[in-house]
């Protein structure tokens, strides 16, 4: 299993060259040069896996055992989910009206990303500790990001880690569940500036192939391959949680509606998809709608300025993981995804060539959702349900509450089954439960974090926020 460019101007790697980089050389971003197809036999004996077994059986099919033994492999995983506080990782819950959330957020910072990056952080573990080798990680976060990615690397002594937050523009607790973190390794940046816009610099330390290399420069993003890898595992899970049977001639269709910001976990979908699994997909986004244009319309250009909105963690412009979901839906042409991306790196707008628009709209449906539609899914469904869902959860709710004759079987004939992926907890939202007018459940470890000591760096406008991460680089480079 190689890895390759979206946009083709770089030479294959394997697993570990691809796990170690950020953006690929040229620009683009890796995926596997070719992604393995599943037959129904292998379905229907995954069909009774637990989520962590799925996850190692996938993992299994990107990692050649050369690289990592299989009994390697399954070590690493088993150590990723120890911290986790429910029994099965993940857990669906059936709610009222055929709403099935299927909640990602039991990992020590509620967030779904720490299923991926807990993984992630265990296989640079494996492949460091054998080369005896440092790296320096780059994170710019919306709001979960960064504290899921600190957690997979704090205290380790063959990683830093450098996390650039928006200040104001996450949560309090979100903030604090990075800022709190004192550790050597970790070394975290307020900046004063949106999520776009921390994304710059850290591109530019990346393109700077030189500077890059010397400090052995990686991410933890989603441009990280290995995060996108173990995601996939999302839609088989919710799959066979929601499919009523695997005993049918053709196999039944499950659709899975999924909350997006960058793009990295519907990403996952389409190479679920892609697998041969057989779902239909729904992105949902906020009012920073530039995914559910580029659905609609091919229309794949930035607004005027980000939308500042309850589900703070999708308010981004400039979603770069649309780029894998276009090289695969080309059929890897890489000179057209370099083109195309090209284009919109000059401008900003891109109109989709009509047949790759084509394949997209048949690939995705997408739906948008205002801080209205948030608080009145959040309402409604604890109203139904006494249940309570963080504001990038109820972007999918609202979805669900949205389509006609919501999934009411009350005859033999049920509509597709749904499944709504829950990116994070409740909790971690407390201005958004307010709004909604619900009383927010606090669990203890978070309520301390408003009590512990903080330490970050201020990153001014007008600041060369660029030159202020490379000169704490090199200083940290210094005590090696």
């Amino acid at each position: 299993m190689e890895y390759v460019s979206t946009r083709g101007g770089t030479r294959p790697v394997d697993f570990e060259g691809a796990l170690f980089s950020g953006y690929a050389p040229d620009g683009g971003l890796f995926m596997p040069q070719r992604i393995p197809s599943l037959d129904r036999d292998t379905l229907q004996r995954w069909s009774s896996l637990s989520y962590p077994e799925l996850v190692k059986e996938l993992c299994s099919l990107f990692i050649p055992a050369k690289l990592v033994p299989r009994n390697a492999l399954n070590e690493l995983i088993d150590r990723a989910f120890s911290r986790f506080r429910h029994k099965n990782v993940v857990h669906l819950s059936r709610l009222k009206d055929g709403l099935n959330i299927l909640e990602l957020w039991h990992g020590v910072t509620y967030a779904f990303k720490d299923l991926s990056l807990s993984c992630t952080g265990q296989f640079l573990q494996y492949f460091l500790e054998k080369k005896q080798k440092h790296v320096n990680i780059l994170v710019g976060t919306s709001g979960d990001t960064g504290s899921s990615a600190i957690e997979s690397v704090r205290g380790q002594k063959n990683v830093d880690i450098f996390v650039l937050l928006p200040k104001g523009l996450c949560t309090q607790i979100q903030e604090l569940q990075m800022t709190t973190v004192i550790e050597d390794n970790v070394h975290v940046f307020a900046a004063h500036g949106n999520s776009d816009e921390i994304d710059e610099p850290i591109k530019e330390l990346f393109a700077d192939v030189d500077f890059a290399g010397k400090y052995n420069l990686m991410s933890l993003n989603s441009v990280n391959w290995s995060r996108i890898m173990v995601q996939i595992a999302h839609y088989f899970y919710a799959y066979f949680q929601c499919a009523p049977s695997l005993d049918t001639t053709p196999l039944p269709t499950v659709e899975i509606v999924v909350p997006t910001g960058g793009g990295g976990n519907i990403t996952a979908g389409c190479i679920a998809q892609k697998m041969g699994l057989p779902i239909q997909l729904i992105t949902v986004v906020n009012s920073n709608d530039i995914i559910h244009r580029t659905v609609q319309h091919g229309d794949f250009s930035l607004a005027e300025s980000v939308k500042a909105t309850l589900a703070s963690a999708m308010d981004i412009q400039e979603p770069y993981n649309v780029e894998r979901i276009l090289w695969l839906l080309s059929g890897s042409d890489s000179r057209l995804i370099k083109g195309l991306m090209e284009q919109f790196n000059i401008s900003k707008r891109l109109k989709l060539p009509e047949d790759l628009h084509r394949k997209l709209s048949k690939t995705l449906g997408s739906c948008s959702a205002s801080d209205q539609d948030i608080v009145g899914a959040m309402r409604r469904c604890w109203e139904e349900n006494q249940y309570l869902l963080c504001p990038h959860s109820a972007v999918a709710a609202h979805y669900h509450y949205s389509q006609p004759h919501s999934f009411l079987c009350l005859s033999f004939f049920c509509s597709i089954p749904r499944c709504c992926l829950a990116p994070a907890s409740a909790a971690k939202f407390h201005n958004a439960l307010l709004r909604a007018g619900l009383v927010p459940q606090i669990p203890p470890e978070i309520t301390a974090l408003t009590a512990m000591e903080t330490r970050s760096t201020p990153l001014e406008r007008g600041q060369d926020w660029a030159q202020v991460l490379r000169g704490q680089i090199e200083a940290v480079a210094q005590q090696w």
